[in-house]
Parts: structure tokens; sequence; C-alpha cells
């Protein structure tokens, strides 16, 4: 399409290597209007199960890394009063899931802190730069290899990014997917408890971890 792209290594769990990549990307690129935090990993793991260490790195890589990208481009989305934010996040940001629970409390902390962000930002007048949080249901990335997604299936990657840009295009502020999970979500604050979990053993999503595998590493 006649544009050029720029690749850089980083390891974003590294706050100091993210400083410095983003100075590189600055120097050579040019200053970033779009930052997309797409970055993740999940253990998968029964919560006693996980060990310290496990933890700390879902944190250092689903929570942690946004608030040194965000550090790192933020301010010259402020100055140009323009810019777009998007956190990947996951409908596990919204809702517990057995054997996800340093994922979901990941995810928790990044719906948290683009919502706190967004309105900050608003409240001192940088309307100009927006932010889009995304929660996505099991996609086919081969991430969640071996989940069982009940009734709803995982989704397809080009399905997904298709309704990120259109969600960017339009400064959508939350992204759902699929859309029966907005309708759900809001159940969740209405019936009580049992109810709750009678869905998720209709939706299967509350067994949905227990023949996890995850990505296949290679070489």
């Amino acid at each position: 399409m006649g544009g050029d792209v720029y690749t850089y290594f980083c390891d974003i769990s590294d706050r100091e290597a993210v400083y410095t990549t983003a100075a590189k990307v600055k120097s050579e690129a040019g200053k970033v209007s779009i930052l997309i935090n797409n970055a993740g990993i999940v253990n998968g793991k029964r919560f006693l199960d996980c060990t310290d260490e496990n933890i700390t790195k879902t944190f250092n890589i689903n929570t942690m890394s946004h608030f040194w990208t965000l550090k790192a481009f933020l301010p010259d989305m402020i100055e140009a009063n323009h810019g777009h934010l998007v956190s990947m996040a996951s409908m596990a940001g919204l809702c517990g899931v057995p054997r996800l629970t340093d994922y979901c409390a990941s995810k928790f902390a990044c719906i948290g802190l683009e919502e706190s962000l967004r309105m900050e930002l608003d409240s001192e007048g940088h309307t100009g730069v927006h932010s889009t949080v995304v929660c996505p249901f099991f996609v086919k990335t081969g991430m969640f290899n071996g989940v069982s997604a009940g009734i709803l299936g995982l989704m397809e990657p080009e399905y997904v990014a298709d309704q990120i840009m259109m969600a960017i295009m339009t400064n959508q502020e939350i992204l759902i997917l699929p859309k029966i999970f907005v309708f759900l979500i809001g159940l969740k604050g209405i019936v009580p408890t049992k109810v709750l979990y009678a869905i998720c053993e209709y939706l299967g999503t509350n067994k949905s971890m227990k023949k996890f595998q995850g990505r296949t590493k290679q070489g």
C-alpha cells in the first residue's frame, strides 16, 4: 500500500527496555499516534498450582507492560491532542473463569487502567486522545489451544481484527465479542450468583480450561 514498516524486538515486561525501544521508535519512525497493547500470556493452571513466578510473569506481561508503553507514547498524543490507545483485555477481564485466576486478575486490571485513564484524559480536556478496550471470548490464535468454547465456539482472528479496526475508526470505548456477552455481562450485576453459575454451566465456560494446552513450543 506504499507505506513503510519498522519492526523492533523488545521485552515489554522490562520497563527500561520499553523506554529505550520507544525512544528508538520515535527517532527512526516518528511519533506514534496509535498504540495497541496486544501482548499476553496465559498459564491455564489451578490457583494453587500457579507458582509465584507464574503469577509475577503474567502481571508483568499482561498488565504492567501497559503502564510502560503508555508512559512512553502517551505524552506525544497529549501534546498533539490526537491519538488512540487500544488495550487488548478479555472477557476474562469481566467475568471470572476457573483455572484462569492470574490471567483474569491481570485482565481485570487492564480494564480498570484503561477506564480510569480514559476518564482522566477527558477530565483534563485531552478529548482528541481516544481509547478502546477490547474484551473478546476465545480466539483461534493458538494461545488457548485445547480449550472448550462450548456452544459459542472460538472466533476467527480476522473477524476480531476487523471489529477492532472498526472500533478504532468510530472511537468505540469498549468492544465486547461476541456481542451476546454484552447482555450476559449486564446480567452479572443483576442476577444472584447461583444463576450466574448456572449460565456458565450452560455455556460451558466453567469447564472450558480443563483440557487447556496452550501454544506448542517450536524448536
